[in-house]
């Protein structure tokens, strides 16, 4: 197959939607979860009725094993990965800084930080030229959070951004040659349900005022964004962002 794409955290949300259009597009799915087999089995099954091949893999993407074990298991089905779309990510719930646990902190980052780390490591062993691959595309779900630091909110989750941040542009320079591009969107308030995860479901329609389109987002408005960041139409943008955020 020349056109395989791993979703990370692809049971609901972004990640779902995002794994959809890509089998719109004739991508066959690997559909990565780390607890909800029921959510990701649905995406599956929704993915084969639009024609695509599609595979489910349980991985908690910060443990290395996991990780290993997931891309090993999209060589043995499909071949080599040609997209890797890094979605998976923790939200805990509202409060200030000074209130965060180091437990907490730690969570955050090993969940969204560490997860890209050891995901975009395993894609380019697979993609890189110097490695014998033919290239690909890294996609990184960042957050608008990054910029602004969600103050009284979610410090450490925007924190952890910040980090997805400086890799995404870091990783696009060394692999620019390698035949691998590398990019990000940062979304910002958009209609998921890891709202709920920082315990205000509402939250995007309490300050969708302050938008400047004055409306939130929508997780396929970002999944066209990544699919864009995956496609020949962007074959010239490396180390690059695309602020889904309606202004902001």
């Amino acid at each position: 197959m020349d056109k395989i794409a791993i979703v990370t955290g692809a049971s609901r949300g972004i990640g779902a939607e995002t794994a959809k259009l890509f089998a719109r597009h004739g991508y066959a799915l690997c559909i990565n979860y780390k607890q909800n087999s029921i959510a990701a089995e649905a995406v599956k099954e929704e993915i084969i009725r639009l024609g695509a091949p599609c595979i489910v893999v349980q991985a908690d993407v910060a443990v290395a094993s996991d990780v290993q074990n997931l891309f090993a298991t999209v060589d043995r089905e499909f071949g080599t990965v040609t997209v890797l779309v890094n979605n998976a990510a923790i939200l805990k719930s509202q409060c200030r800084m000074d209130a965060i646990s180091d437990a907490r902190f730690t969570e955050v980052l090993q969940t969204n930080v560490l997860s890209c780390f050891l995901c975009a490591k395993e894609a380019v062993k697979r993609m890189s030229t110097k490695y014998g691959g033919r290239g690909g595309c890294i996609i990184n779900v960042s957050s608008l959070a990054s910029k602004t630091g969600s103050p009284n909110e979610y410090v450490d989750y925007a924190a952890s951004k910040g980090a997805v941040d400086s890799m995404t542009r870091g990783l696009a320079l060394e692999v620019a040659a390698e035949g691998i591009r590398v990019n990000a969107v940062r979304p910002g308030l958009i209609y998921t349900d890891m709202h709920a995860s920082g315990g205000e479901p509402g939250r995007v329609d309490r300050l969708k005022t302050k938008i400047p389109m004055q409306r939130g987002g929508t997780a396929h408005e970002v999944a066209e964004a990544i699919y864009w960041l995956a496609s020949e139409q962007s074959s010239f943008v490396t180390g690059s962002f695309i602020d889904t955020a309606g202004g902001l």
